[in-house]
């Protein structure tokens, strides 16, 4: 069953999008999961866990061997680096691998560094004397603006003059929450049907007149979301990794909260998605207390999008929010090709884990971590989490996906051209010197990376499951 997708995306993040090589680790260790629980079963519901969308990795290795031979051609070798705060070069699985990847190509060279390694050699960009040809930066703007103050960045700078970054700075300040706003109010019009109709109302959130999700009249917007409080969250305009998130149903402090927003004179106020649309139940194993038992997890849906279309998805899980720097998980995805409804092949899959009982559920619970270990599947707070079921999508959703991410590059690309004509500046707050290094590398639409993060039900949902 193919029905249309519900849901929202939360946010977007166009400065520096991460995830591609945890979904790779988690489409292991979900499908090692499926067959052992294929073994002890008599299930017979088929999965795929192998779609290429389901392993953004090649797709955002071949992304940025584009840029190369945008960059120098196809005669000159490519060497590609991919940037990250020096602490953590020994420590986010994601970014290690990748170069590994890399470096296994025929003809390619790749190495993981911190900004400050890279040295000019008249305009040419090295890293350790060897020119680079295509950079990705794990960093957003402000980040940069702070490494220059106690490093030496200059030829990181130049590398972005240059071009030679993937991303242009120049997409970041599309990226802020507070765009939402402009999609969602004054430039609804330019927007496609589907970006517009998956962003939430937003609002920048200070003491104003406004309108209401549904256009009504807001004379107060302070007090109506104080009103509303069980219906919003507030977000950091510039925040990531869940840091800073105000969830209203979970702040019994109102006003306490609604301060430290206001105080921090950079936040957005959001309708609140219904959790039950982007929740659903998953076989979870407690090691510690010995059992086994349905939990309800929230999850959501990144989707990765370029010039060329969407490359593939990561699916998260945990509280609120998901985020893996907020302690989340990240799930397998297998795609769902038979004729009954997603909600009813959830429940039969859930049925029949259950039915193995905790012993064997937990050799198979040990086995996943165990995995995880063996294959890196590590960021800074440890092991990432995974669940004994994969989320299901069918590959009618997928086709619903492709049409939804290509309308949103097209929207992303006018939003930019709305900001750089200055018809965005009330949405987008920043500094002079972040305003300065987003405009020295202005997006345009060229080769780059885009995470959309969905608050999606593909069928599955505990409102579809009863």
């Amino acid at each position: 069953m193919s029905k249309t997708f519900g849901g929202f995306h939360s946010e977007w993040n166009l400065g520096s999008p991460g995830g591609w090589d945890y979904q790779r680790m988690a489409q292991i260790i979900g499908k090692h999961a499926w067959t052992r629980i294929r073994g002890k079963t008599d299930i017979d519901i088929e999965l795929d866990f192998d779609d290429v969308l389901l392993n953004p990795v090649p797709s955002f290795a071949r992304l940025l061997l584009r840029a190369h031979e945008r960059n120098k051609g196809r005669a000159c070798r490519p060497f590609i680096v991919l940037l990250a705060e020096e602490e953590t070069l020994d420590k986010v699985g994601e970014n290690i691998h990748f170069v590994e990847y890399l470096n296994g190509l025929e003809g390619v060279r790749a190495a993981l560094a911190a900004p400050q390694e890279l040295e000019l050699r008249g305009e040419r960009v090295c890293l350790r004397g060897e020119e680079t040809t295509a950079i990705f930066a794990d960093f957003n703007n402000r980040v940069i603006l702070e490494l220059g103050e106690t490093h030496e960045i200059a030829a990181f700078l130049a590398a972005i003059r240059q071009g030679l970054v993937v991303n242009p700075r120049g997409m970041e300040p599309v990226g802020v929450k507070g765009v939402f706003e402009a999609i969602t109010g004054e430039f609804r019009e330019l927007m496609t049907e589907s970006t517009y109709r998956r962003t939430p109302w937003t609002r920048l959130f200070y003491e104003r007149a406004t309108d209401g999700p549904a256009g009504e009249p807001i004379d107060d917007l302070i007090g109506w979301t104080r009103a509303n409080w069980q219906n919003v969250i507030l977000k950091p305009v510039h925040g990531y990794s869940g840091h800073g998130i105000i969830i209203g149903i979970k702040e019994a402090d109102v006003d306490k909260a609604i301060a430290r927003a206001l105080d921090s004179g950079d936040y957005i106020v959001q309708e609140f998605i219904p959790p039950e649309l982007w929740t659903e139940r998953f076989p979870w194993v407690d090691l510690e207390k010995g059992t086994a038992y349905i939990k309800e997890w929230q999850t959501d849906f990144r989707c990765f999008v370029t010039d060329q279309g969407p490359i593939g998805f990561v699916t998260r899980f945990g509280g609120i929010p998901t985020n893996v720097g907020s302690g989340g998980g990240v799930q397998s995805t297998a795609v769902f090709t038979g004729d009954m409804p997603v909600s009813e092949a959830v429940e039969r899959i859930n049925d029949a884990i259950m039915g193995i009982g905790y012993d064997e559920l937990a050799g198979i619970q040990n086995e996943m971590n165990e995995l995880s270990k063996k294959i890196g599947n590590v960021y800074l707070l440890g092991p990432i989490m995974n669940t004994l079921r994969p989320r299901l999508i069918t590959r009618g959703h997928i086709g619903q996906i492709m049409e939804y991410a290509r309308n949103l590059w097209k929207d992303a690309v006018r939003l930019e051209e709305l900001w750089l004509a200055g018809k965005l500046d009330r949405y987008i707050r920043m500094s002079p010197e972040e305003e300065a290094l987003a405009r020295s590398a202005p997006w345009q639409g060229s080769i780059a990376l885009i995470a959309s993060d969905g608050l999606f039900n593909f069928g599955g949902a505990i409102g579809d499951q009863g």
